[in-house]
This record gives C-alpha cells, sequence and structure tokens, in this order.
C-alpha cells in the first residue's frame, strides 16, 4: 500500500515541488518500503526518533526535521541533518550556526512564519523576520544557510483562508527573496502543505509538500 500510495502522491505533484515523505512514528519497515520505491527526503518531528531512524537507515536519505525543535536538542541532529523546517525564534537559529560550526558543516534551514489563525502554531511575523535579517547578529551567523520559507495553514474545511494564508506565505517569500536573497540562488523554497491540503498550497506556489498520512496512512500513536 505504502509504494500504491507513493506512486500515486509523486503522480501528482508537478516536477518542480520536492515531497517530503512525513515518516513521524512509523516503523523502520515502513520507511524502507518508501525508500524501495525511490523515495529519499524524509520528515521527522521528534530528535531522538530521529536520531534513531539515521543511525538504522541507508545513509542516503535526506533526513528533515519538520517539528518544534528545542535549543538544546539541535547538537543530537547537527551532525546529519540536511534541513531544517521550522526555525522560529533567533536563539534557535543561534544554536544551530553553533553546532554546525562545531560539526564543521553548513546547516540549511527554513524560516518558519505563523499565517495561521491558530495560536498553536509557532513561527515569525513579518517584522520579526525582517528585523532579524537586518540585524548586525543575523550577519555573524556563518554556518547556517536560509533556504526560504515555511508555513502552516489553519486546520480548517474552509479553502479560502487556507488558500489566503498560503499566499501571505509565497508572498513573504517573494518580499524576502528580493530584499535579503536576491544573490543567494539556494533560496528557493516554500515548504508549506501536508496530506490535507497540498493541493491548494501548490495552487499558491509551494515548492515543497510534506505528505505523511496519505502515503503511510494514519498516525501510529
Amino acid at each position: 500500500m505504502i509504494s500504491e500510495n507513493l506512486l500515486k502522491v509523486k503522480a501528482n505533484l508537478p516536477t518542480d515541488v520536492t515531497l517530503v515523505a512525513v515518516s513521524k512514528t512509523k516503523p523502520n519497515e515502513a520507511i524502507l518500503e518508501a525508500y524501495a520505491t525511490g523515495q529519499r527526503i524524509f520528515g521527522e518531528n521528534r530528535v531522538q526518533e530521529l536520531v534513531d531512524k539515521y543511525e538504522a537507515l541507508p545513509k542516503d536519505i535526506e533526513w528533515h526535521m519538520i517539528g518544534n525543535l528545542q535549543t538544546k536538542k539541535v547538537k543530537y541532529i547537527a551532525p546529519f541533518v540536511t534541513l531544517i523546517h521550522g526555525v522560529d525564534n533567533f536563539k534557535l537559529l543561534k544554536e544551530i550556526n553553533k553546532r554546525a560550526k562545531n560539526e564543521d558543516r553548513i546547516i540549511d534551514i527554513l524560516i518558519q512564519f505563523h499565517i495561521a489563525q491558530e495560536d498553536t502554531k509557532s513561527g515569525f511575523t513579518f517584522d520579526e523576520a525582517k528585523e532579524m535579517l537586518e540585524s548586525g547578529d543575523f550577519v555573524e551567523l556563518e554556518n547556517i544557510n536560509v533556504r526560504g520559507v515555511m508555513g502552516m495553514a489553519t486546520f480548517t474545511d474552509n479553502k479560502e483562508q487556507v488558500q489566503d494564508e498560503f499566499r501571505t506565505l509565497n508572498n513573504y517569500f517573494n518580499v524576502f527573496k528580493s530584499h535579503f536573497f536576491k544573490f543567494n540562488e539556494t533560496f528557493s523554497i516554500v515548504s508549506m502543505g501536508m496530506s490535507g491540503d497540498y493541493d491548494i498550497a501548490i495552487e499558491e506556489g509551494s515548492s515543497m509538500v510534506r505528505i505523511g498520512s496519505t502515503i503511510f496512512g494514519e498516525r501510529n500513536t
């Protein structure tokens, strides 16, 4: 079933949209089935689970940290993580830079914006991100590379609201691209859209979707 689901999802994705298969709570066997079908990018939201899976599974997998990341846990994933999606404060960004420097590598990150009408979702406001990017402290961070933006829409059946929130994030991407990352060709990712709303996200400019239950079935508790 996983292989069938994965192939169906990929068949419906535009070629310029990257699929992150959200494997959180799923066993290694499920990930290996997706891997055997050609999937190489997987997303996890818990640090310990991410570390355990990295150690046990093929080393050509690109691991994305997609959940809330505590500053004190950055050190555990710094040696291998490919992309950190949910960077929602400057303190976390500084810690990622510090741990990346210790590992003699540059870690790719996405700036997370709060676009939903829900307090449970975190992220920068437009003004907060602008202030951070204009600061001298940000310029000093040499071991992180900002690849783009990330956000989650409100969990609602109101399609127009979800469209509007995704459109807002894409607008943020375009503004920050032109003002701060004009000469950074790698600043190219708009990570938005999950199993329930990725089709809307793609319509509104998403270049990376995070899909779990549509591929792996409902989440294991």
